[in-house]
C-alpha cells in the first residue's frame, strides 16, 4: 500500500516539513555524497576524521538549541490555554475561584521566606492526647513533618545515600559478599 511520506508522522520528510527539525543548515552539506574518487592520502584521512567530530559537535549544539526554541513556544502557547481554561473555571466555581487565591497567596509567602530542607529523621515526633473516655487520656506520637514537600526540599532528600544501593567495593548495605 502505497502512503504519502509527508503524512506518515514517523518518517523524516514529515518531520521536516512540519517544522520538528532543522531543514537549512550548513553542517549538512558535509553529509552530502561525494562521488568523486580521491586518491588515498594519511593527512586527508586524518583531518577528514577530525572535521566530522567537529562538525558532528556542532550540528547536536544547533539541534539542542533548535529543539529549546520550539519548546519555548508551545510552552507559552500551553500556558495561554490554561490561563484560559482557569478563567472559565473561576467565572463558573466561587469554590475554585477561593483555592487558587488560596494557592497564590501561599506561594506569594514561600517565595517570601528561605526555604529550608526539613530532614525527616531530624524531626522529633510530636505527641498528640485522645480521650478515650472523660477521665483517661492516651498519648499518640504523630510525625511533624509537613504534608506537600517543597521541590527543593525533596531534591536534597533524594541526593542522601540509600542504604539500599550497593557500594562500589562489591558490598552491598554494608555486609560483607563472598
Amino acid at each position: 500500500m502505497k502512503r504519502n511520506p509527508r503524512k506518515m508522522a514517523w518518517t523524516k520528510a514529515f518531520r521536516k516539513a512540519a517544522g520538528k527539525e532543522m531543514t537549512i543548515d550548513s553542517t549538512f552539506e558535509f553529509e552530502k555524497r561525494r562521488n568523486i574518487p580521491v586518491r588515498y592520502n594519511r593527512d586527508l584521512v586524518e583531518t577528514t576524521v577530525k572535521a566530522i567530530k567537529r562538525v558532528g559537535e556542532i550540528q547536536v549544539r544547533r539541534e539542542k538549541a533548535f529543539y529549546t526554541s520550539r519548546m519555548a513556544v508551545a510552552r507559552e502557547k500551553l500556558r495561554q490555554i490554561r490561563a484560559k481554561k482557569r478563567a472559565k473555571r473561576i467565572a463558573k466555581d466561587e469554590a475554585y475561584a477561593e483555592h487558587i487565591r488560596k494557592q497564590e497567596s501561599e506561594m506569594e509567602t514561600a517565595e517570601a521566606e528561605e526555604i529550608i530542607p526539613v530532614d525527616p529523621e531530624l524531626v522529633q515526633p510530636e505527641t498528640e492526647t485522645l480521650e478515650r473516655t472523660e477521665t483517661e487520656k492516651i498519648k499518640v506520637a504523630s510525625q511533624s513533618t509537613p504534608r506537600k514537600l517543597k521541590k527543593k526540599q525533596l531534591r536534597m532528600l533524594a541526593a542522601t545515600k540509600s542504604a539500599l544501593v550497593p557500594n562500589l567495593d562489591g558490598q552491598s548495605m554494608g555486609m560483607d559478599i563472598e
